[in-house]
């Protein structure tokens, strides 16, 4: 069935005129979602987190930071891509909140996948930094929390955004319990994500993709390197970073997907999740910045997530 955790805050995140990460991007993922076709999906609102949720990857010291930092009106940019608005500190927690629901939700044995359709996204942000339109780790903090508080022993966290998730990475780099998995485009902003960088217990695999590559390049990414790999980590829950930017459409990158390698990829993900952790899947929304082409990926990936 497949649980959505979705909450208005994420339209109250604003962004300055003309910034690729908008609120009408939750207003296109709403409107492909409200399709018949999704008719069964289990909605719920993305909870406030706790402040210990946060705590989990990032120190008191920025989490105060980023809550002075919120205006009382306007916006107010963080560094010259990331900019806050009086709604985001709400927006950035229920997409934490949204994150650690899900895990506990899939975890209990309420359904067997989940999808967070929550922003700002998350797998830039740093523990003290701020960047990439991300504030908090969303992903990391929603494996600590699986690790945790639920005693897990292996989670794995794969991204597929066509930026490589510096902050998730960093946020796990020492966490010998997860498995960080990225594929991205190379060279790319922000930069990072080479296939030497594996993590202080080669917990990090990396597979750049060449600009202008395709479908084709990431099936043999995922099909030959990465996905042997998690089969071999065998995680009892698999998080999803939910990039929809490979997308050949979208104006911020050059890789050229299409909708049926997001289901591809999610049916390959969902096939090392059958096989070692019970089916249990939790997907976040990361990037993704034409409108239409995000609304099919993310309608691809969540029927993919239903079947």
């Amino acid at each position: 069935m497949t649980i959505l955790y979705e909450h208005d805050a994420a339209l109250s995140h604003v962004t300055p005129p003309g910034h690729p990460e908008r609120v009408d991007r939750i207003k296109a993922i709403r409107s492909a979602l409200s399709a018949s076709a999704f008719d069964a999906l289990d909605r719920r609102e993305a909870p406030v987190a706790d402040r210990a949720e946060v705590l989990r990857c990032h120190p008191e010291r920025y989490v105060a930071r980023i809550e002075a930092a919120i205006p009382e009106s306007g916006y107010r940019p963080l560094d010259a891509d990331t900019h806050v608005s009086p709604g985001s500190l709400e927006a950035a927690l229920r997409a934490v909140g949204g994150i650690a629901a899900a895990v506990d939700a899939v975890l209990a044995g309420e359904d067997r996948t989940a999808f967070v359709a929550m922003r700002p996204p998350g797998h830039h942000a740093e523990a003290e930094t701020p960047m990439g339109f991300c504030l908090f780790g969303t992903a990391a903090i929603g494996a600590k929390r699986a690790l945790d508080h639920h005693g897990l022993s292996r989670v794995a966290v794969l991204d597929f955004d066509v930026h490589h998730g510096n902050g998730t990475q960093a946020l796990l780099w020492d966490e010998a319990r997860s498995l960080f998995v990225s594929s991205h485009q190379m060279p790319l902003w922000p930069g990072t994500g080479a296939a030497h960088e594996t993590g202080a217990h080669d917990n990090v695999i990396n597979a750049p993709l060449p600009p202008m590559s395709g479908g084709t390049e990431m099936r043999r990414a995922w099909a030959d390197q990465i996905l042997p790999a998690v089969d071999d980590f065998a995680p009892e829950l698999i998080i999803i970073s939910a990039g929809f930017d490979a997308h050949a459409a979208d104006p911020l990158a050059n890789l050229n997907w299409v909708e049926e390698d997001f289901v591809w990829l999610t049916r390959a993900i969902r096939e090392v999740a059958d096989a070692h952790a019970g089916g249990r899947v939790v997907s976040t929304l990361e990037g993704g910045y034409d409108l239409d082409a995000l609304a099919a990926s993310t309608a691809a990936h969540v029927a993919a997530l239903m079947e």
